[in-house]
């Protein structure tokens, strides 16, 4: 497998990474509106939002070092593109 090849592999993985990411995000993002809007009132699911939205505080932060990892390894990828 040349250098080409494995960087184009692993940008598929990194953009999945980030719609992984993104997935999760939005589903974090609705489940703390849910509980605003719907629940309010429930004592019990307070800890769980809180939860929820450290989640979505991690979740954005790691999105951010997989975009930018896999924004490198774009550049790369068409470096040696360009240079064939």
């Amino acid at each position: 497998m040349t250098k080409l090849e494995f960087l184009k592999e692993s940008l598929e993985g990194r953009d999945e990474e980030v719609m992984n990411y993104q997935i999760n995000i939005d589903n974090f993002e609705r489940g703390i509106k849910k509980i605003n809007d719907e629940y309010s009132d429930n004592e019990d699911l307070k800890k769980f939002k809180t939860n929820l939205i450290q989640l979505l505080e991690d979740n954005k932060r790691q999105q951010l070092r997989s975009i930018i990892i896999r924004d490198v390894i774009r550049d790369q990828v068409n470096e040696l593109e360009n240079h064939k």
